[in-house]
């Protein structure tokens, strides 16, 4: 495996200058895109059974309003299908399959997967881009059926993060639900721009990109309360690099490897899986 000089440089430090551990949370992105069928009851399955108990999951709405569990508005990339993913109805989605053969997992699919599972962390994505496909009222609609599902999972221990890049289904939780833990995503790195964007929203915690951003920038975050998400997460050589950014949070699309490569190489991280 090749591995970044910053990675080499971060290893051969570990035992020194991270004495005292630093506590990350890793999660399965997807529940593994680039090992797994993305989005499916298979993936999720597989990254809990190698140990992972964080996940992180997108939502979409069908037209006549049924949620899965999808990351694309259109049907092409993932499946068999063409168009838009809500010009379709239930019944068109359940006949379709995944690339693998897998079906569409709907919502209350992945809620009865989680239910009775203990001290988990999951991030559920909202994913209400295009806008136009989520105007007002149906988004609202979409963000309570969303969050009523979430909190009728049995679980012990556990953290439920609502996320989103579209400040507006946050906006509603912060308005309807403020018990509601919010994560908002944010296409660019931390830095004076992102952290002035927290404080406006009231949102603390990001989720930002890894390139741009800076040890001091985390450093600076991390003193003004805002807990930090990095991705992306493709490779070992990016949970390298987002641990030694200082990173709170990290997703990764290859969670059996990461796993793998943390319990032999990085002792002196404190790995929550």
């Amino acid at each position: 495996m090749k591995k970044t000089v910053l990675a080499l440089v971060f290893l051969a430090l570990g035992v020194s200058a991270f004495a005292q551990k630093q506590q990350i949370r890793v999660f399965s992105h997807r529940g593994g895109r680039l090992e797994r069928d993305e989005n499916t009851l298979q993936a999720f399955q597989e990254s809990w059974d190698a140990g992972y108990h964080g996940f992180e999951t997108d939502i979409r709405m069908t037209k006549d309003g049924v949620l899965y569990m999808t990351h694309d508005n259109t049907l092409e990339r993932t499946t068999n299908g063409v168009g838009r993913f809500e010009d379709k109805t239930s019944k068109e989605i359940d006949q379709l399959r995944t690339k693998k053969g897998n079906k569409i997992m709907r919502f209350d699919e992945f809620c009865k997967f989680l239910d009775g599972k203990d001290s988990l962390y999951v991030e559920w994505e909202f994913k209400t881009n295009p806008v136009e496909s989520y105007p007002q009222e149906r988004l609202e609609k979409y963000v309570e059926m969303i969050y009523k599902g979430v909190k009728n999972i049995k679980t012990k221990g556990s953290m439920m993060v609502f996320t989103s890049s579209d400040y507006r289904g946050l906006r509603y939780l912060q308005e309807h639900h403020p018990d509601a833990n919010l994560l908002l995503i944010v296409s660019k790195p931390i830095n004076s721009e992102t952290i002035a964007l927290a404080k406006t929203t009231g949102i603390y915690t990001l989720g930002c990109k890894m390139e741009g951003t800076s040890r001091e920038a985390v450093e600076k975050a991390h003193k003004e309360g805002i807990i930090v998400s990095l991705w992306p997460g493709k490779s070992v050589d990016d949970f390298v690099l987002g641990a030694y950014l200082g990173a709170d949070r990290m997703c990764t699309d290859v969670p059996v490897t990461v796993m793998e490569f943390a319990k032999k190489n990085t002792p002196w991280l404190n790995v929550i899986f």
